[in-house]
């Protein structure tokens, strides 16, 4: 009997550990992603049923240094900062000092949309659900790239020139210049800056001690990427974004080994260290479907809908629910996902802007615990990335091919550009002539400066002096009788970002 008995305690043993992926598994497949997507760094995260079964860096936090990568490294989360600002929310619901449906006005007096009707109905649930009507990443050159003058006051000023592109809580436009007023209406409820109610109020409690609500405040500093964009085929390092006005969209620091307690947190449905922080019903909020969002159903995951939640996306994932998030700064991305039926969490952290590199992991690794046949998701995302990339430098390559052909033809009379041009809401640019070349330049964006081409009948081409926005864009030159009177502008690459939200733009001539 007592044989038996040993038998079955090995094999259940053995059963036990097949339910974990491999580290060497991951090993292999995080080393494939760094070189196959020219990422120099990554950090993978891995917790199920209560147990941290990875917390590991891999490659180098700087090409320049050599530094390795390690657990604790931290790195710029961008977007996945956006459920903290919802998570702070349920909580000054739970005390009952505001409402999900509570109108944004009673907090903020001042704020204003483009359409009176909008602006009284606008709650603080539209804030953070990307159903304004606005257009993707619509006024987000208020806050990227890094370099301009901007504040949360002006985004509150301004944001009411943005026009809408579709009908008020009527269809899914991604945002962020909504969620950075959510963080000040988090300031006005609590009376405490977004980022020290961050800190006392989730960072502390969950004991995440290095992670910080922004770049600035980051008390230990050494052990951090830097941010890598390739330039011409050549990877680079490039000046961090630091400016805090993105703190509630996206301005936290952190690192595996933290958010492995931020992940758990979730899937304890608002519990830490048997203390519930925030309650059960408020936590599931955030899970809940509040915007439909587009989505493709194809093998493995069969996905039959996608929405946003509260801070989070929501989708079933061959029958699973997933709850996730991804973020994206200049020369970083990462993205969290959690299977709360499978009491899963995944994190995956780059110090390089591919995010195709943090989907073959994490895909991989869900993968293997959702008994899914494996899949190449590394050759998957490489042949799709390059097929994308092929297309998109066609469009590009023929652009600047037109340009440099036209400087052998009769290039129109350029004087009648030369002046200033104000937008409501993004402010005065210049274009002026030097060394026998247009210049554009914004006077509150420093980075959005760069020579402009002829590139066809009434429109130019703008090349930014700075190559790794990656966001050259046309501009379109408008006139009344001869007269140049505003400009509309538009990005020339289909794969350029679209917090470079050009289209949004609509210059009028104000001096010559």
């Amino acid at each position: 009997m007592k044989k038996y008995i040993l038998l079955l305690t090995v094999l259940l043993s053995a059963f036990s550990f097949s339910q974990e992926i491999a580290e060497s598994k991951v090993d292999k497949l995080v080393e494939e992603t760094l070189k196959t997507f020219n990422v120099p760094g990554i950090a993978v995260g891995i917790i199920h049923d209560g147990k941290v079964v990875l917390a590991k860096g891999y490659g180098v936090s700087d090409i320049e240094t050599g530094k390795k990568v390690n657990s604790a490294t931290n790195f710029g989360i961008a977007s996945n900062s956006k459920a903290f600002t919802t998570t702070a929310i349920a909580m000054l619901v739970d005390e009952g000092k505001m409402k999900w449906d509570d109108k944004v006005k009673t907090y903020i007096p001042e704020f204003k949309m483009y359409n009176d009707y909008v602006t009284e109905e606008f709650t603080v649930r539209d804030l953070v659900t990307h159903r304004s009507g606005l257009g993707l990443g619509a006024g987000d050159l208020m806050m990227w790239p890094d370099g301009h003058d901007f504040t949360p006051k002006d985004i509150i000023q301004n944001i009411h020139y943005l026009k809408p592109v579709s009908d008020f809580r009527a269809k899914y436009d991604y945002d962020n210049l909504l969620y950075i007023i959510a963080g000040i209406v988090i300031e006005r409820v609590s009376g405490k800056s977004w980022t020290d109610f961050i800190q006392e109020r989730i960072l502390s409690p969950l004991q995440m001690n290095r992670t910080a609500p922004n770049w600035n405040l980051l008390k230990d500093k050494s052990n951090a990427i830097v941010p890598h964009v390739p330039i011409d085929g050549k990877l680079k390092v490039i000046d961090r974004y630091t400016n805090t006005i993105l703190d509630a969209a996206g301005g936290i620091y952190s690192n595996v080994d933290d958010l492995i307690k931020w992940v758990q947190f979730q899937l304890d449905h608002g519990k830490h260290n048997e203390k519930q922080i925030v309650s059960e019903e408020e936590i599931k909020q955030l899970a809940r479907p509040q915007t439909l969002m587009p989505f493709s159903t194809y093998p493995p995951y069969n996905t039959l809908f996608r929405a946003y939640g509260l801070g989070f996306v929501l989708e079933d994932i061959a029958g699973k629910l997933q709850v996730s998030h991804t973020g994206g700064l200049e020369g970083i991305v990462t993205q969290i996902v959690m299977i709360p039926q499978e009491k899963l969490g995944i994190i995956v952290l780059t110090n390089q802007q591919e995010g195709v590199a943090f989907m073959s992991i994490s895909n991989t690794i869900k993968d293997f615990y959702l008994g899914l046949p494996e899949k190449d998701w590394v050759k998957e995302y490489s042949e799709r990335i390059s097929e994308l990339k092929g297309d998109a430098d066609k469009i590009t390559d023929e652009v600047w091919k037109t340009v440099e052909n036209n400087k052998n033809s009769k290039v129109p009379d350029t004087q009648n550009l030369i002046g200033t041009y104000n937008d409501n809401w993004f402010g005065a640019i210049s274009i002026s002539k030097s060394k026998g070349k247009l210049r554009f330049a914004s006077k509150r964006s420093s980075q959005l400066q760069g020579d402009m081409f002829w590139y066809k009948d009434n429109t130019y081409a703008v090349k930014w002096d700075n190559p790794y926005l990656h966001a050259d864009a046309f501009v379109m030159v408008e006139t009344e009788n001869g007269t140049v009177t505003g400009l509309t502008m538009l990005p020339i690459s289909p794969l350029t970002d679209f917090s470079y939200d050009f289209q949004d733009l609509n210059f009028v001539k104000t001096e010559q």
